[in-house]
């Protein structure tokens, strides 16, 4: 009884340790972001004050903290695979979280922080497969994604409360778990009078649309195909110690094989209707594989693929912008994500997209490298302080907070 007594104890003191930090008029919140390119993790420290439409940002200190080989590896063993080892899951799920939590202690250090003066992480933790009904067409069930790295394991290990696992409450809600950043972009970016496309090139390339008279009920979010994904698991495969295609030297030493542009282009995804969702679980190397057979290219040299994979991401992107264009008054496109550091899919981008002016989230006082782990900490923000901004009653776009709570003691 008295260690049932003790463990209450506790738990109340947590549960009012929560309570105060949400009621705090600035909150210290830490923002995480670990994507299919597998780079590294993206570690954003930023304060918050308000909530909803009051909220005020400012980004404080940012870093990608590198991961060592042997950890890429052992997360791609079983990302986006349909059969995996199941041990090697469970094991990672843990692995993944002790990691991060290493990473976030050491940034806190570098920056010159105490852990206690963080009041919050947010995690989005390490997306190994995303299946939303559009992708696994099981009509008795229902959507599904899964991101491993585990909340209570960071929060024990920084001391610090962590909210987790965002995508599955949007799921729970009618959503498809992506994106989700309709919610903070609406929030961070919208301004009266300019209609804005929020671009993000990421693994998958995604855009949320803010109409200039700030109605949230038109406000979407979408994917709309590959971005940096299939470039990055071909120059992975083929060009031995290279990650991603730098400056695409690559790309741009090749020739576009119009024959395989069309072939991949072929698929029911890109004429969906928005929003939609997708991942390397579409957009995989056997995507390509099939492509390359069905268009009898697989002679091609490894440059060309490369230089028609980059116009393959640069298509989707602009067919699905200007399937928008109609609604919007002299839009502006605003850039973030690894894909924007890629000049020939920005050049192709510019070219077919004359009527819209360019420019990067650095424009609105938001790193572009670390927009989507300040988008996290801006959902874990609204669920502290449980508020919520109403999109309307459209599938797709819930009106929920997210994030599962991760006391650290």
């Amino acid at each position: 009884m008295r260690l049932l007594y003790r463990q209450n104890i506790l738990l109340m003191n947590q549960i009012e340790n929560l309570y105060q930090k949400s009621k705090k008029e600035e909150k210290l919140i830490i923002g995480l972001m670990s994507g299919t390119s597998m780079d590294g993790l993206d570690i954003a420290l930023s304060s918050f004050s308000g909530s909803g439409a009051d909220t005020k940002i400012k980004l404080l200190k940012f870093k990608t903290a590198d991961y060592t080989d042997a950890f890429r590896k052992q997360v791609k063993s079983i990302f986006s695979k349909r059969e995996v080892d199941l041990e090697m899951v469970c094991l990672m799920n843990e692995q993944v979280a002790l990691t991060h939590a290493k990473l976030i202690n050491e940034a806190i250090a570098e920056w010159g922080y105490q852990n206690e003066d963080i009041d919050f992480i947010a995690s989005h933790g390490q997306t190994i497969y995303h299946a939303p009904k559009s992708l696994h067409q099981r009509e008795e069930l229902p959507n599904g994604t899964l991101q491993i790295g585990d909340g209570d394991h960071i929060a024990v290990n920084t001391g610090i409360i962590t909210l987790s696992d965002f995508r599955q409450k949007h799921i729970a809600a009618g959503g498809e778990g992506a994106p989700l950043a309709v919610y903070g972009d609406y929030l961070i970016f919208s301004k009266k009078d300019e209609d804005r496309i929020m671009l993000n090139i990421g693994g998958i390339a995604n855009y949320t649309y803010l109409p200039g008279d700030l109605d949230a009920s038109k406000v979407f979010s979408t994917d709309v195909g590959p971005g940096n994904t299939l470039m990055d698991q071909y120059v992975q495969k083929h060009f031995e110690g290279l990650y991603y295609d730098k400056d695409a030297a690559i790309a741009q030493s090749g020739k576009v094989s119009e024959k395989l542009l069309q072939q991949l282009l072929q698929n029911d995804f890109f004429a969906a209707d928005f929003p939609k969702t997708t991942g390397p679980e579409l957009f995989s190397l056997n995507y390509l594989e099939n492509a390359q057979s069905a268009s009898h290219t697989n002679d091609l040299s490894k440059e060309d693929v490369m230089a028609t994979l980059c116009h393959f991401s640069a298509q989707g992107i602009v067919e699905s912008i200007q399937r928008a264009l109609d609604k919007l008054s002299k839009p502006v496109l605003y850039l973030s994500g690894g894909g924007m550091h890629n000049p020939l899919l920005l050049s192709l981008l510019k070219k077919e997209l004359p009527e819209v002016t360019f420019k990067t989230t650095s424009d609105l006082e938001v790193n572009p490298d670390a927009k989507e782990a300040v988008l996290f900490a801006l959902l874990a923000n609204e669920t502290i302080c449980d508020s919520q901004i109403y999109f309307g009653e459209r599938k797709g776009v819930p009106s929920v907070c997210m994030g599962k709570v991760s006391l650290p003691k």
